[in-house]
């Protein structure tokens, strides 16, 4: 793996190039898009958080038949097609007027979002030799969020403009920014479909009982997401003395830590054992960060409790990281070859699933609980971090069963996990 800031030369860079486009269009609409679906479009918050719960239900369950759509078809066309399918979605947002209208689109965009995550991770897979496959995968998530930081800036002179016209044109520029990727995309080698094995279950991942267990205990480590962007701020405003703008500067370190310390991060997984330490590491270092925000507002001064703060999130940051390096090296690593697609789907719905039941669970337990919710949070992540060990090994010995399984991603047994 090359060093630097830029990932290696070739695939791995044009993927980079692609997945950054996107990212500065995606950080601009989401920094705007809940202004402008109340102040434009006129629909209600209730009504927004409904219909993105309702589409992301939808598209926890589109990532498998797409991803496995990607197997069959090839995953560079299916990747391109479906940025296309999201860019018009996007452009669809343009022209909403009603929940109805809303509702629709954001299914669309939910569901192309869900296989095109899918489809980029077998195109990865089949383009990048599998003990690279981690280490490229953290240099694409540094520049996802170099250009997530990028368009939230954008996104910001809409916001400071607050017009119809300034908001429709961050969807615009997002919309064409996953048109810009879909062309990065066709640009790459292709890579040949996998014919089906005769008589083999047509989606077979959903028949595959550990890797499932494995998803399962990904997803529920992935109910960080919803910290820093809804109950953090939400934290810090109504149980803190911490000035409010705290809140952007945690995403702001968070954000920057991730460009600067994802790919040092993740040279540490060098197979499946190694990875399954760091999903072990990772529930420990959350389940900390956690009782930090928790001591947060335990009567503390502004500036101390800022301190308690700040020192939190860059605990919380590192299990993130750690959390990534891992589960990237985990999911690739007990996919089959020829079913990375439908595999990758299915592990992805764990992203999906957080942004659908992460808000609501987590209002009810942080900030309902106050202090011992966030306890309570911490201890599910450290025994969640702590299964992923047994879990991997058991999923493993499966693969050591199976000859059509592809352990090439790491062979190294779970000895001293």
């Amino acid at each position: 793996m090359a060093g630097g800031w830029l990932p290696p030369a070739g695939a791995p860079r044009l993927l980079a190039t692609a997945q950054l486009t996107n990212a500065v269009g995606d950080g601009a609409y989401l920094v705007c898009s809940a202004l402008y679906f109340t102040r434009v479009v006129g629909l209600s918050p209730g009504g927004i958080g409904l219909g993105l719960t309702l589409a992301w239900a939808v598209g926890a369950f589109a990532g498998v038949p797409l991803g496995h759509l990607a197997d069959r078809r090839g995953p560079r066309g299916t990747a391109a097609a479906l940025a296309v399918a999201t860019a018009v979605t996007v452009a669809a947002f343009l022209l909403v007027r009603s929940f109805p209208g809303f509702l629709l689109a954001a299914v669309g965009y939910a569901c192309a979002q869900t296989g095109l995550s899918a489809a980029r991770q077998a195109l990865l897979a089949g383009l990048v030799e599998p003990e690279r496959r981690t280490g490229v995968r953290a240099f694409l998530q540094s520049t996802v969020n170099a250009g997530l930081a990028v368009g939230a800036a954008l996104g910001g002179v809409a916001l400071h403009l607050d017009t119809r016209a300034a908001y429709l044109t961050v969807l615009g520029v997002d919309a064409l920014a996953f048109l810009g990727s879909a062309a990065l995309l066709l640009r790459l080698p292709a890579v040949q479909p996998v014919a089906a094995e005769p008589g083999a279950p047509r989606l077979a991942v959903l028949r595959d009982r550990p890797y499932a267990l494995v998803a399962l205990i990904n997803a529920v480590m992935l109910l960080y997401m919803p910290l820093l962007s809804l109950i953090l701020p939400l934290w810090i405003v109504g149980r803190t003395a911490a000035p409010d703008w705290l809140a952007a500067g945690l995403l702001v370190l968070n954000t920057l830590s991730v460009v600067v310390f994802q790919v040092r991060v993740a040279r540490g997984v060098k197979g499946l054992a190694s990875a399954a330490r760091y999903v072990r590491w990772a529930g420990v270092l959350l389940g900390l960060s956690c009782a930090g925000f928790a001591l947060s507002a335990a009567g503390h001064s502004g500036w101390t409790a800022a301190a308690v703060l700040l020192a939190a999130g860059a605990v919380q940051v590192l299990g993130e990281m750690m959390l990534a390096s891992g589960a990237w090296e985990i999911g690739f690593g007990l996919a089959p070859a020829d079913r990375q697609g439908q595999y990758q789907g299915f592990f992805g719905t764990g992203v999906a699933l957080a942004r659908m039941l992460g808000p609501a669970l987590l209002t009810t337990v942080v900030l309902g609980w106050g202090p011992p919710g966030w306890l309570a949070l911490g201890l599910v992540f450290a025994l969640a971090g702590t299964a992923m060990a047994p879990a991997v090994r058991r999923a493993e010995r499966t693969r050591d069963a199976d000859p059509a399984a592809d352990l090439a991603a790491g062979r190294e047994r779970l000895v001293g996990s």
